[in-house]
């Protein structure tokens, strides 16, 4: 008996179709902006499309969880994710069936769902001070923030996987978190003690992400891997969250260096929360011309790349930066 299948062709890949006026494939970031389609209707911005996989299906596996999608509260099951016989599909099936009610337990709670399950904090929109800049509607990379007639930000809290990157984007500083905010972690900026000229001593502070550079600097200690001691570890939601502001804090405190550690993006993509290490390396870009104008050395600011299982890696990152930024010298801000 020869049985010839029914071939299974990918949806993926709507390309130009989805894409915003002015924008193009291959462009290095694409914003989030409001586009008509008819798959699946709901008002959701659209930004660039997921990764595409082998066989020509998008990464369900984007943001590190299988089933997952940018669209909180829809799964992806089945052929639609790869090439499956019955047996598979069903089997999972059923995996995106448990994370559905899973979703809808922690929403019915008023909590986040991964990869922050469990958090209950909501964004609290300071509007007076907004400009209608639209950076955060259109860096959100889960459509949790649409815009009025106004342009005002319109925020949508079952959307929100509270990862905070609006709050990194808004040059004004209105958005914040009651447990996480602009000035609570510039308050620990500030908090740190730095050396004075006479020491000798550098002091670098790394702004880490909580999903996978914070862990592996847990590896690191857990492991007994020895590194610098000049280093002082702030942790973040997600480096998309990283704010210009605590760069500029930590050097007119005094600080020698700011290394941030965020998840992989490009090929080897990891980030939890889809585009936000990227976006933090966009933003930085912008810190170097700054540097450069202001006379100081661009490599006081830097930005790594590094997954939970690279941990053997944290030392010579860490030691890597401080001998560089002891051939710097001390920042020329130390002691103002």
């Amino acid at each position: 008996l020869v049985v010839l299948a029914t071939g299974m062709v990918p949806v993926s890949a709507l390309g130009e179709e989805v894409l915003p006026p002015g924008v193009k494939l291959g462009d290095e970031f694409i914003p989030y902006v409001m586009i008509e389609t008819d798959v699946l209707n709901l008002g959701y911005r659209q930004g660039g499309e997921s990764p595409v996989l082998i066989y020509g299906y998008p990464d369900s596996n984007f943001i590190c969880f299988p089933y997952e999608t940018r669209r909180t509260g829809i799964y992806a099951a089945g052929s639609i994710r790869a090439p499956m016989d019955i047996p598979s599909t069903v089997e999972d099936a059923t995996g995106a069936a448990l994370k559905a009610i899973q979703c809808i337990e922690l929403t019915d709670r008023g909590e986040a769902v991964h990869p922050r399950v469990g958090d209950t904090s909501y964004i609290d929109i300071f509007l007076q001070k907004c400009t209608q800049c639209k950076r955060c509607t259109e860096e959100c990379p889960f459509g949790a923030i649409n815009e009025d007639e106004k342009a005002n930000p319109l925020y949508n809290p079952t959307r929100c996987r509270r990862c905070a990157i609006c709050m990194g984007a808004c040059p004004e500083r209105i958005m914040s978190f009651k447990n996480y905010s602009v000035d609570m972690i510039g308050t620990m900026v500030k908090n740190i003690e730095v050396p004075g000229e006479e020491e000798e001593k550098p002091r670098a502070v790394v702004f880490v992400c909580e999903n996978d550079a914070y862990p592996a600097l847990d590896m690191a200690g857990l492991n007994r891997l020895q590194y610098t001691p000049f280093v002082r570890v702030v942790p973040l939601r997600c480096a998309g969250s990283m704010n210009l502001v605590w760069v500029a804090d930590a050097l007119s405190k005094g600080v020698d260096g700011v290394l941030i550690l965020g998840c992989q993006y490009g090929d080897d993509y990891q980030c939890h929360m889809a585009t936000g290490s990227h976006l933090a390396k966009i933003r930085l870009s912008k810190v170097a011309e700054t540097l450069d104008r202001l006379k100081l050395e661009s490599g006081r600011v830097q930005m790594e790349q590094i997954s939970i299982s690279e941990y053997y890696k944290i030392p010579e990152i860490l030691d890597t930066f401080v001998e560089k930024l002891k051939e710097f010298g001390p920042n020329p801000y130390k002691g103002f």
